[in-house]
């Protein structure tokens, strides 16, 4: 398997609740682990983890391990900042289809990178502008 992309709720239900992702979603996310791949997270995920946690609605503890795994050297999980080119690409993501910025920010990421992006989102599945798993 190769290195894929993982969206927010991808990225947290690895580390949490394994069980909460599909059997593909699963063998993609694992399959680049096994392989030595990374597992990139858009960096706006760390940033959307901390607002939840901010809010209640994530514990702290999820944003603690999301961050601890990150700053593994051995670590599967690698953000990818939010640049110059990930911005532009967001053109390339039908706002139509994903109308929500953050999830626009995460879908360019996966096709700035030429990588599938794992994601029960059915808006981004929906765009032909970015290849998905679940």
């Amino acid at each position: 398997m190769s290195a894929v992309v993982a969206d927010t709720h991808a990225a947290v239900w690895l580390l949490f609740s394994p069980q909460k992702l599909s059997a593909d979603a699963f063998a993609a996310l694992n399959g680049a682990v096994e392989a030595g791949e990374s597992i990139y997270l858009a960096s706006i995920s760390l940033v959307e983890v901390a607002y939840l946690a901010e809010k209640g609605r994530l514990s702290n503890e999820v944003l603690e391990r999301l961050v601890g795994e990150l700053l593994r050297p051995d670590g599967a999980l690698t953000v990818v900042p939010l640049d110059i080119p990930i911005a532009l690409a967001m053109h390339s993501i039908p706002r139509v289809d994903v109308p929500e910025m953050p999830d626009r920010v995460i879908a360019a990421t996966a096709s700035y990178l030429g990588l599938p992006l794992v994601t029960r989102d059915l808006r981004i599945q929906s765009t032909a502008a970015v290849s998905t798993i679940w």
